[in-house]
């Protein structure tokens, strides 16, 4: 059962699971608090929790404000957009043709039909990176599914606000943010390692935590440097 306590100030959401320790996460891009608790623990016990970490919080949440939002982006000359983790400036050309996207020498040249509106650019875009996720997904998923020897049924992309990744452990059915394409390959790699794990374990206890160190020991770094870039 969920449910939502305030903690000085901070709205925090409750989520009972079948665990038996608490857990904490500020997530970005708002800094939305949310807290992973035992079926059986006290909402005292919660809060009391949740005060301990309150300095922990606050930081973090102060951290995610200078994060950029994706609403801010207009798609226009002087933008920095980002692939597989690396920056590149934004020059954007309105002419005849086919739409498209070139990426050279830290520079990605947006050619855009007519007087294209941000709405059009930003769905040209998206599909973009749609399109490069889905590419490097067919490539990468069967070596993991090969090493782990974990198989998932299917596997799709979509824009997520909270999570880079999700699984139907039942139908073995994996779920990829499309913003993905703008971090890192190593990030990319740590969430299917991530959502292959859920298709044997579907919490984030023990055995879980045994496959990620099993197969990539410096996962914990690698989810780090994930969460240093905002899911807009």
């Amino acid at each position: 059962m969920d449910m939502e306590i305030n903690v000085s100030g901070i709205i925090i959401e409750v989520r009972k699971k079948k665990i038996k320790n608490m857990y904490l996460s500020v997530k970005p891009p708002e800094g939305k608090v949310t807290i992973s608790a035992p079926l059986s623990m006290k909402r005292g016990a919660i809060e009391a929790f949740a005060r301990s970490k309150i300095d922990w919080m606050i930081a973090q949440k102060k951290k995610y404000e200078n994060y950029p939002k994706a609403a801010d982006r207009q798609y226009v000359s002087g933008e920095i957009l980002y692939f597989w983790g690396k920056p590149y400036l934004l020059l954007l050309q309105e002419k005849g043709g086919k739409n498209s996207l070139e990426l050279s020498e830290g520079r990605a040249v947006l050619t855009m039909r007519g007087n294209s509106t941000v709405k059009q650019r930003e769905a040209y875009i998206r599909e973009r990176y749609r399109a490069m996720l889905k590419e490097e997904i067919a490539s990468l998923l069967p070596k993991w599914e090969v090493l782990t020897g974990l198989r998932c049924c299917s596997w799709h992309t979509k824009y997520m606000t909270t999570r880079w990744g999700t699984c139907n452990t039942a139908k073995k059915r994996l779920w990829f943010n499309v913003q993905l394409a703008e971090k890192p390959v190593e990030c990319l790699e740590y969430v299917i390692l991530h959502e292959l794990a859920h298709t044997k374990v579907s919490n984030h206890g023990a055995e879980f935590v045994a496959v990620m160190d099993e197969y990539m020991p410096m996962w914990r770094e690698v989810k780090k440097r994930l969460n240093t870039f905002a899911i807009q």
